[in-house]
């Protein structure tokens, strides 16, 4: 049975550290800042996902992010996509965007990207094609991505 295209999906806030997962026609949101979403669907079926995760930038280099802090954000990563495909019927397209607000200043900036990378080679071996990352630098956002038209959208927060 496939799922219906409301005009107004049901809404669903996702906090920091958490992912969501749905069948159906939804609305994910999320505050971003100094923090990063992963969304995901497929360009076929309804189905969609988002992962919130906080950028924790110690120290003054990028090796700094501890690799406890990468472990388990690459444990919800993956916990989130397996549970996104297990949703799914086939996955015949699966699809990504990546957005993030990263805190002022150079070390912020470079842990930031270091873990940007990491999620982006692991989607890469996941099999999911990343078609848009955002990334603001220093201004709170509200996210809003709807997975059933593939839209994220980033507004002031």
């Amino acid at each position: 049975m496939r799922a219906v295209l409301h005009p107004d999906p049901r809404i669903v806030d996702v906090p920091p550290d958490h992912y969501e997962v749905a069948a159906d026609d939804v609305l994910f949101t999320a505050l971003l800042d100094a923090t990063l979403a992963v969304c995901l669907y497929d360009a076929v079926e309804e189905h969609g996902a988002l992962l919130h995760l906080r950028f924790i930038a110690r120290g003054s280099s990028p090796g700094d992010v501890t690799d406890r802090t990468l472990a388990s954000d690459l444990l919800l990563l993956d916990r989130c996509v397996e549970s996104f495909r297990e949703a799914m019927e086939r996955g015949i397209d699966v699809q990504g965007r990546i957005a993030a607000c990263v805190e002022p200043g150079e070390p912020a900036r470079l842990a930031a990207a270091a873990v940007l990378a990491l999620i982006g080679e692991y989607l890469s071996d996941a099999g999911v094609s990343v078609v848009s990352r955002e990334i603001e630098y220093g201004v709170a956002r509200k996210l809003r991505f709807r997975p059933s038209m593939g839209q994220l959208g980033l507004e002031p927060a």
